[in-house]
């Protein structure tokens, strides 16, 4: 039997509410090792990644027995590099500027997953589709250009929105790549334990390239980090992968979009921190973009899963 309305809804619920957490995780992070830099960034992102694939490494050794072919395995491991760039820009991009902003730009995938489908795969996008990218450009613009209420508490809000569109756009390879993957036969298990093994062995070196290392922080930056992989990767996407075998793909899409309000509004109760006019009004037009988007262009019948959110 399936579940209740009500029950879908409050896993939902939880799935926002968790996922929203990621960015606060991060920005306490970097408080407790006294701010953030480029090698603090690399070294958030590499640790989520290598604890994700630890968990996820058992996945592998299940049914080995699964036909499919090597590109299927090249796709994978292309993938886990856009994630290691995915979660490297972003990461840093808390860095710079808001809460507000940074998760509002990188939750835009929708739109450059149409755009770089269009142009990869010959799949025009519909015309709702066509003025959910217009409304959605418009809003980012105000977003990423318009003028910052908090010049000081925001370091480089130009480079941080930058970081996070960036993000967005990596996303967008990785989740095209993974349905190219799955495609090719190859089990979501499989697929996501590549992809995030690949990833985590990218970022690996990368804090030590940038002059940091993984032993130097202080207790409490180590317990931010399993927050990250506890409460956004496990509970959040859990929440999301389940809720999936009751509600269609275009729904939970929708309710992702909640994302951006929930870790706002947490910045808000935890650093005091009111986002910009400009990355409000500008949020709200771009949201409307993307639903737009969404409903352009999804297929209901498109498997979802991890590779379908990355926060």
């Amino acid at each position: 039997m399936p579940p209740s309305p009500l029950k879908i809804a409050l896993v939902l619920a939880i799935g926002v509410l968790s996922v929203s957490t990621a960015a606060i995780f991060i920005r306490l992070a970097s408080e407790a090792a006294g701010g953030g830099s480029i090698a603090f960034s690399l070294f958030l992102a590499a640790s989520r990644m290598i604890l994700a694939s630890i968990v996820l490494l058992p996945n592998w050794f299940r049914n080995t027995s699964e036909k499919t072919t090597a590109k299927a395995y090249y796709l994978a491991i292309a993938a886990g590099f856009a994630l290691a760039c995915h979660f490297a820009t972003w990461t840093a991009s808390l860095s710079y500027t808001s809460i507000a902003a940074s998760t509002t730009l990188v939750v835009t995938n929708p739109l450059w997953i149409a755009l770089i489908g269009w142009w990869w795969f010959g799949e025009k996008p519909r015309r709702s589709t066509f003025l959910g990218i217009f409304l959605a450009l418009s809003g980012g613009i105000l977003v990423a250009f318009g003028p910052t209420d908090h010049n000081a508490a925001y370091p480089n809000p130009l480079l941080g929105n930058g970081l996070a569109l960036g993000g967005a756009w990596m996303a967008s390879f990785y989740i095209l790549c993974g349905r190219e993957a799955r495609r090719e036969e190859l089990s979501v298990g499989r697929y996501v334990t590549l992809a995030y093994s690949t990833a985590a062995l990218v970022l690996l070196p990368l804090p030590f390239l940038t002059g940091g290392n993984y032993l130097e922080y202080s207790p409490a930056v180590y317990t931010y980090v399993l927050w990250i992989a506890l409460v956004p990767q496990s509970i959040g996407h859990t929440s999301f992968n389940w809720a999936l075998r009751w509600v269609s793909p275009t729904v939970v899409s929708l309710v992702i979009l909640f994302e951006p309000i929930g870790s706002s509004l947490l910045g808000v109760l935890i650093f005091r921190e009111i986002p910009p006019a400009s990355a409000i009004y500008g949020g709200f037009i771009l949201s409307i973009g993307v639903i737009s988007a969404i409903v352009g262009t999804r297929d209901k019948s498109q498997p979802y899963s991890d590779a379908d959110h990355t926060e």
